[in-house]
């Protein structure tokens, strides 16, 4: 084995000169461990060296092969970079703390177990069995915990039921509480004190005897107020819920037209927000309808705004009436109205249009001894034709009076379909 070494000190420091490194007690155990390993020959340093690898965690032997490490020099940053044990300590501290339940008090004895065991050992911190058995306390402690909370609300609910039906019965009937006092009064007058009794407690059975009389008392007014408070408070229920429905009726009038019965202008532009975002979201395909009533000037200057008032009134109707509840009908200002229409298919939107149209056309409007026929004009956009429900809205607007332009009494939609 002496030759050996002697061949392998030898073709290593030939190694070296070859390579152009110099011979420094590192580069030299690096090399020599590498021919000793052709050789074949282990020598106790090359082993030692291997042997100390194995003890390192997976993450370090992982850094030592990828860096090509062979030494114990080259080895010392990584070994650095170790925690200290008096760190090891404080990290311990904090992992017992984390796991340990806040509320519940279900896992104490493994627990304690286990925090002794990396108390004591603190390093068996960095082994992959004791980290997963941590992980598994932590999550214990979060199920406990939660468990904990959940039955402690249920407990909260159950008692304010339960206070909520005593109070109730409180105020249903108070002489049941006057009657418990009373009998604890008889209670204490039936004390049976010594002829040798103390005089303390003579004195204290009478102050016990007053305050049981002074609760008495009050119980029993008490009881009688919250008695006449109960009809109150049913009174002032009655009243609320009456304010509530007059609130909510003036809420939904002042969301409609006094007049035509459709929504306002600012009703339907809140609708037609919703209207918009839903279509953003799920593509549901809606047109927008501009309407305007043909010579409606001539028609309050012949009949007054009276029979304009009418017109205006039973076209809002038709259009309520023969508009579905999912789509919407607003009046815009004026003669003008507006609506916004779903459909899936094109043959149904103007089914809609034609059918609208039809009716206006084809029957009188009546006022007074009068029958009044009118037209209307329309401009039709669709939405998913239009970058924006504004530029939509906006193009309807101009196909309205390109309606008016050529005649009246035109239904005009983009595509220069034309009812």
């Amino acid at each position: 084995m002496g030759n050996n070494i002697k061949l392998v000190a030898k073709e290593t420091i030939k190694n070296l000169f070859t390579k152009g490194i110099e011979p420094t007690p590192n580069e030299y155990h690096k090399e020599f461990c590498s021919i000793a390993k052709e050789y074949k020959l282990n020598t106790k340093e090359c082993i030692q060296f291997k042997e100390l690898v194995s003890k390192l965690n997976k993450e370090e032997q992982e850094e030592i092969k990828s860096k090509n490490i062979t030494t114990f020099e080259d080895m010392i940053p990584i070994l650095l970079n170790r925690v200290a044990t008096k760190n090891l300590k404080t990290l311990t501290s904090l992992f017992q703390d984390s796991m340990t339940p806040s509320i519940s008090i279900g896992l104490d004895e493994k627990l304690t177990k286990f925090s002794v065991k990396i108390g004591n050992s603190p390093a068996l911190l960095f082994e992959e069995d004791i980290q997963k058995e941590m992980q598994s306390f932590i999550t214990k402690r979060f199920e406990a915990d939660k468990k904990v909370v959940q039955e402690k609300t249920a407990e909260i609910a159950k008692l304010v039921t339960l206070m909520g039906r005593h109070l109730n019965e409180a105020i249903s009937s108070s002489g049941n509480s006057g009657t418990e006092v009373s009998n604890i009064k008889d209670e204490i007058q039936a004390i049976n004190l010594s002829n040798n009794g103390i005089q303390e407690l003579t004195n204290l059975q009478s102050k016990l005897i007053n305050a049981a009389m002074s609760i008495e008392n009050e119980m029993n007014q008490v009881g009688e107020k919250l008695s006449s408070g109960k009809d109150k408070v049913e009174e002032l229920e009655e009243k609320v819920k009456k304010l509530e429905d007059e609130l909510s009726k003036s809420k939904q009038e002042s969301l409609k037209d006094h007049l035509t019965g459709v929504l306002t202008r600012k009703a339907y532009e809140y609708e037609a927000k919703k209207v918009e975002e839903n279509y953003k979201r799920n593509d549901t395909q809606y047109a927008i309808v501009f309407f305007d009533i043909d010579h409606f000037k001539a028609i309050n200057d012949t009949y007054g705004h009276a029979g304009g008032d009418m017109i205006l009134s039973t076209f809002g109707k038709i259009l309520s009436k023969y508009t579905r509840d999912m789509d919407i009908v607003g009046r815009y200002g004026g003669e003008e109205f507006i609506a916004i229409i779903h459909f899936n298919l094109k043959r149904e939107l103007l089914k809609y249009l034609k059918r609208i149209k039809s009716i206006v056309n084809e029957n009188n409007f009546v006022y007074g001894k009068n029958k009044i026929r009118i037209t209307f004009s329309a401009g039709v956009t669709i939405r998913n034709d239009h970058e924006s429900y504004e530029s939509a809205i906006q193009k309807a607007d101009v196909l309205l009076y390109k309606a008016k332009e050529d005649g009246r009494n035109k239904i005009i939609l983009e595509d220069n379909t034309c009812i």
